[in-house]
């Protein structure tokens, strides 16, 4: 269609059209847009600007915190299952001095059971669980095999003998592999 087309009025809509803005007619199809529609367009751009620059700081801020709590959280992790064994730690020492100073025997073994006793029980609440090994088919997933013997019995063909290093869970997931000996 040529710059100079004028479309006649459609009998229908009522529209007088012109396709060049330099003709006369009723309607332009280059119609320019007013100052005031021009200068509402720039505010809202002005506006869209400053949301998408809240918005970028915001994300920024919440970055950085986000990764400054987690360096803290790494760095305390450990506390609460530290604070539990410094009980168990001053058990020790108490344990170690009367060693020093007395020679029964017996009353010094109960005394280290009772420390032994209460590190597993502080370690079981954190949830430690060990991990049963012996007399168990060898499975490399959760074993790892030292070395392999001959089986004492047949039925320990392919089976757990010996326990060198025990494995344990931590909530259920597998924090060491215990190390066995393998009957073959």
């Amino acid at each position: 269609m040529n710059e100079n087309t004028h479309i006649p009025e459609d009998e229908n809509n009522g529209l007088n059209i012109n396709a060049d803005e330099n003709v006369s007619g009723t309607e332009h199809l280059t119609d320019p847009l007013g100052e005031s529609d021009q200068e509402a367009l720039e505010a809202e751009l002005r506006e869209s600007k400053d949301k998408y620059m809240r918005l970028a700081a915001e994300f920024d801020n919440f970055r950085k915190r986000t990764a400054k709590e987690r360096i803290e959280l790494f760095q305390t992790a450990g506390k609460d299952v530290i604070t539990d064994l410094l009980d168990v730690l001053d058990d020790a020492d108490r344990a170690q001095a009367e060693m020093e100073k007395s020679d029964d025997t017996i009353a010094l073994k109960e005394g280290i059971k009772l420390v032994f006793n209460k590190l597993r029980n502080v370690l079981q609440s954190k949830g430690l669980k060990p991990m049963e090994a012996i007399g168990k088919d060898f499975d490399p997933d959760l074993f790892e095999a030292i070395t392999e013997i001959p089986a004492p019995k047949p039925e320990l063909r392919g089976k757990v003998v010996d326990e060198v290093t025990k494995g344990y869970y931590l909530n259920d997931k597998i924090i060491r592999h215990a190390k066995v000996v393998v009957g073959k």
